[in-house]
């Protein structure tokens, strides 16, 4: 085991009496404080994702917005102390056998491990969602940087030392393991003084860091959000006169951020009549215009380059568009299309890729979306396009769906995922590990607390 996961990990466990047991108050001023620092950052944290990740200025600005939006959010819930959902059975003696006093409220489970995203180096990071969660209900945070933006982890973990500091907590209530190597992850997983995980990236990594995390001798709860195809459903009677603002939006989702988003449309499904087939020629039309990009890392360019590659090679699947580029560094979009049949038959067809391109799955008529929708497995999203008043029409399909997803969206777009209290970003294995939970909104702190009971005799 690495010394610096060894020393970051005592010095949480040695810090986390203290933390769970500071004022709501304070946590909430932890919290609002790093959101100020990560503000008197200005341009020097903008440069420096930019060097590191390729984003646009306008993208990360964005989302630096967000971050610190949520980092707030999670102050006035610390601040509320409303989380804890208390709760007491009172006592009766007259009752054989006397009823004793039952009190229970959520405490804070213990040092978190949470591992940054590399598609959000700011919101999904250092200082994101999970952290907040975390610190709002007073769990101290080790935090496992992504090897694609080092220097922005630095940045932003200096802006978290500083408020902890200014607070006057224990250092120990964060730290940062800047290690780039996969074992030093592993190796803080199996640590015992770390209590549970949060983890946002491929299934392959999610997959490896959770079953660490089940064969420790004392087994800790890691959440883990991976691979997602957020399939699309198209109805028919939507694309009369809706055919090329739908084509327009669909076709932003699939290329927003060059693809490199959780929620991204990668299968769509249409009937394939005289409609389906000029919606799918448009959607090609604009993919073909859609310029090359910068994807985060060559790793994540060479994964995608590869899939759509064997991808184009399938005989059972038509290519539609292609971008060709020129550089190295650079991805273009892609848009292939297929028939129920054979989406049905290949289950590897329903597997994430990630980057910008989608598949199209035509099918006979609206019946063969449920027979699809059955065969999926778990996924972030679901987005149906159909006339409000058919949505009773459509129970079966809705039913199949709410069994495969955690958030279903209504003629709109599965990217955009917003921050509040009602927001579900999780869904059933393998989109994450455990579908009860979000990390996206107020109830993430749930994943970093636990129930405590206190029984007195009546």
């Amino acid at each position: 085991m690495s010394e610096q996961v060894d020393l970051a990990a005592h010095a949480a466990a040695a810090a986390f009496r203290t933390f769970a047991g500071s004022a709501p108050a304070l946590r909430a001023r932890l919290l609002r404080d790093i959101a100020d620092g990560i503000e008197q950052l200005g341009d020097a944290l903008i440069d420096c994702v930019q060097r590191e990740t390729a984003l646009p200025a306008a993208r990360i600005s964005g989302e630096r917005a967000r971050t610190c939006m949520q980092l707030r959010l999670f102050a006035d819930v610390a601040q509320a102390d409303a989380w804890s959902d208390e709760r007491v059975d009172a006592a009766d003696a007259q009752r054989a056998p006397p009823k004793p006093q039952v009190r229970s409220r959520l405490r804070p489970i213990g040092p978190a491990l949470i591992f940054a995203a590399s598609n959000f180096p700011l919101a999904f990071s250092v200082a994101g969602g999970d952290t907040a969660a975390a610190l709002a209900v007073g769990c101290p945070v080790v935090l496992k940087a992504h090897p694609a933006h080092p220097r922005t982890a630095r940045l932003v973990a200096g802006v978290v030392d500083a408020a902890i500091a200014a607070c006057g907590l224990p250092a120990g209530v964060f730290a940062l393991l800047d290690d780039p190597a996969h074992e030093t992850g592993l190796a803080a997983v199996r640590h015992p003084a770390i209590k549970v995980g949060a983890f946002t990236g491929s299934q392959r990594g999610g997959l490896a860091l959770w079953r660490a995390a089940q064969l420790r001798d004392e087994p800790i709860p890691f959440f883990a959000e991976m691979g997602s195809v957020n399939p699309v459903f198209v109805f028919p009677d939507m694309l009369r006169g809706n055919a090329d603002a739908i084509a327009a939006g669909l076709h932003g989702s699939m290329t927003l951020g060059v693809g490199q988003f959780c929620t991204q449309p990668g299968v769509v499904f249409l009937v394939d009549d005289e409609a389906g087939r000029a919606f799918a020629d448009k959607l090609a039309a604009l993919v073909a215009a859609t310029p090359a990009g910068t994807m985060l890392s060559p790793q994540i360019r060479a994964s995608y380059m590869e899939a759509i590659a064997a991808r184009g090679i399938a005989h059972d699947v038509r290519s539609l568009a292609r971008v060709a580029v020129d550089s190295g560094q650079q991805a273009g979009a892609a848009l292939f299309a297929t028939d129920a049949e054979t989406f049905v038959r290949r289950p590897d067809l329903a597997e994430e890729v990630f980057g910008p391109t989608s598949l199209l799955v035509m099918c006979a008529s609206e019946h063969e979306f449920v027979r699809c929708a059955q065969v999926l497995r778990g996924q972030l999203t679901a987005t149906l396009w159909l006339p409000p008043a058919a949505i009773g029409a459509s129970s079966d399909l809705i039913w199949a769906l709410e069994q495969k997803v955690g958030r279903i969206v209504f003629n709109g777009f599965p990217t955009g995922v917003e921050v509040g209290t009602a927001m579900m970003h999780g869904g059933p294995f393998p989109a994450t590990t455990d579908c009860r939970f979000t990390s996206v909104g107020t109830r993430a702190l749930l994943r970093f607390v636990r129930p405590v009971a206190w029984q007195t005799p009546a």
